[in-house]
């Protein structure tokens, strides 16, 4: 597809991007990549100035600064800023039906899509330097303009002391105002975390949303270290220690909901970065039924959470979402006959009815030495936030033995790989085949927005994939374009793909002839379990995902399409 070509609303299809030919066009010499006489051209951007062999190039200004002066003003209103940043594009004119957008990369061809669904016209996508690009949209929008007000207002001195720092942090209401309408803003579009990373221009602020990062904005560098101060002050954190990595908590209110949040800095070649993940009390009471668990699915997990003893185990990378499956199972269970009792490390939602301990290394409290002190204290069913060593692991082994229902997480690639994972941390096979009697796998995928949703025709790779796990051909899919609604990413929260591994006496068999994890899957799937992968597929099938957020989600090595 030549940058020239035009993209008519509705229209589009996926295409193999090696049948796509987008000439990359260099903004020092112009913007404009149509054939001459089609549409009035752009006015060529200035060269910039040639470097010497040996010599090291400056910092070129004069293309970003001539990308913002080429955008009419008015053709912003056509892509909002949220969508405009989640592709790194900026429109930059129109001509009757057609609307010419810079971009960092033409060839995404969802972005084009959004755009033309979006602003109702013909688009002509330009090649440009992402952070050419970057930089006009900074410039030109103004969606983030009260939090660029308040920056503009914050009289801190950048190479002030620390102990003049930490005095102005604190009084400092632009400064305080700023951060709570980052964090605001952060609630409202539904993120889980915020990142603030210096850089060498700037401070770059990123939103995780539904799992992914999107940049947001960018602040001067001058406020660098006073916002970091700042958060630091909320945290009751250190602040004159830039050396080292340190944590801490506080709270707020935002959009009328409480909200925790957790705190991480940490030093790099830029200076402080700091992490905020935002916890949303109001999240905490989500049940069973909510996790995305396909009726057959849930059922399974209904009848081992009423089995009175033994383990069950949640594993998955970090942000698979084990932490809520396990809160959604506590939250299930009987809480006024049974004694519940969990330890976690941090504590991240409160409960009623259930006695929660959190994990305190400098007062002597460890996985370990809490679960021992838990098994005295009469409990019914124990919770441990994650097995990460021997220790604890044998431990949680011989309570689920002893007549207790233990749950806990572990992180492992899929359900049979658990089994595996408890051996080598030095539990014999026949106390695993004993104790455990069921295993979770699951990973996290985004929701298609249903706002924006509709079929479009799939890579190859994705009918492929569709096809081996579901026997079936489908050429298209539903994808969402990006609306309002989800802020113009095309996905609307987050759902868990699941596979349950229960403990059959054919794959206790297996345990103790210490089989591999390949066999013990082999076996599982023959006696029912379906795969993440299939799971995922089948939420495909109803227009819940989309393939490729299975594939990113659940591919595996093994796999082969």
């Amino acid at each position: 597809m030549p940058a020239g070509s035009l993209i008519n609303p509705g229209s589009l299809r996926l295409k193999k991007m090696d049948d796509m030919s987008i000439e990359k066009v260099d903004t020092t010499d112009t913007l404009d990549s149509r054939p001459s006489g089609d549409y009035p051209s752009a006015e060529p951007l200035e060269e910039s100035n040639q470097v010497q062999p040996g010599e090291k190039p400056a910092p070129d200004k004069t293309r970003s600064q001539q990308l913002r002066q080429v955008v009419q003003p008015e053709v912003l209103q056509l892509i909002p800023e949220v969508m405009a940043r989640r592709y790194n594009a900026i429109p930059i004119s129109i001509s009757g039906h057609t609307l010419k957008v810079a971009m960092a990369d033409p060839t995404d061809i969802f972005a084009l899509e959004a755009f033309s669904a979006q602003s109702k016209k013909r688009i002509k996508p330009v090649a440009a330097d992402a952070n050419d690009v970057r930089g006009a949209i900074d410039s030109n929008y103004k969606g983030y303009g009260e939090i660029e007000k308040k920056v503009s207002s914050i009289s801190i001195s950048a190479d002030a002391p620390d102990e003049r720092l930490a005095i102005d942090a604190a009084i400092d209401a632009p400064l305080a105002q700023a951060l709570d309408l980052i964090i605001e803003e952060a609630v409202r579009s539904r993120s889980s975390d915020i990142h603030i990373e210096p850089e060498e221009d700037r401070v770059r602020v990123r939103y995780r949303i539904d799992g992914t990062l999107h940049d947001m904005m960018s602040l001067p560098l001058n406020i660098h270290r006073a916002i970091i101060s700042r958060i630091k002050i909320l945290a009751d954190m250190n602040i004159a220690d830039h050396r080292r990595a340190q944590d801490g908590q506080f709270s707020t209110k935002a959009k009328g909901r409480e909200i925790d949040i957790r705190v991480a800095t940490s030093p790099t070649v830029q200076g402080e970065m700091a992490v905020l993940r935002l916890l949303d009390k109001s999240r905490a009471t989500i049940g069973l039924a909510e996790l995305g668990l396909l009726p057959d699915s849930l059922e399974k997990y209904e009848n081992l959470l009423k089995v009175p003893y033994g383990m069950i185990l949640i594993s998955g990378p970090t942000g698979a979402g084990k932490t809520t499956t396990l809160y959604a199972s506590i939250n299930s269970l009987d809480t006024m006959g049974r004694n519940i009792i969990t330890i976690e490390d941090p504590a991240e939602y409160r409960f009623r009815d259930i006695n929660q301990i959190q994990v305190n290394p400098q007062a002597g409290i460890t996985f370990a030495k809490g679960l021992r002190a838990i098994l005295r204290l009469d409990p019914d069913i124990i919770m441990v936030g994650e097995i990460r060593d021997a220790e604890t692991t044998s431990i949680a082994v011989q309570s689920a033995l002893t007549g207790h229902l233990m749950l806990s997480s572990i992180h492992a690639s899929d359900a049979a790989g658990v089994l595996t994972r408890l051996i080598d941390l030095d539990v014999e096979p026949f106390l695993i085949a004993s104790s455990v009697i069921g295993v979770v796998a699951q990973r996290m995928v985004r929701l298609t927005c249903p706002d924006c949703s509709h079929l479009i025709e799939a890579p190859m790779i994705e009918q492929a994939a569709y096809q081996r796990e579901m026997a079936e051909k489908t050429t298209k899919f539903h994808y969402g374009t990006g609306c309002a609604s989800c802020s113009y990413t095309g996905y609307l929260g987050r759902t868990g793909i699941f596979e349950i591994l229960l403990i059959s006496d054919s794959i206790r068999a297996l345990l103790i002839k210490q089989a591999s994890s390949n066999e013990i899957r082999a076996q599982a799937i023959k006696e029912g379990m379906a795969s993440m992968m299939n799971d995922g597929m089948r939420k495909v099938k109803a227009g819940i995902t989309t393939p490729a957020e299975v594939l990113r989600s659940a591919y595996s090595p093994d796999l082969k399409l």
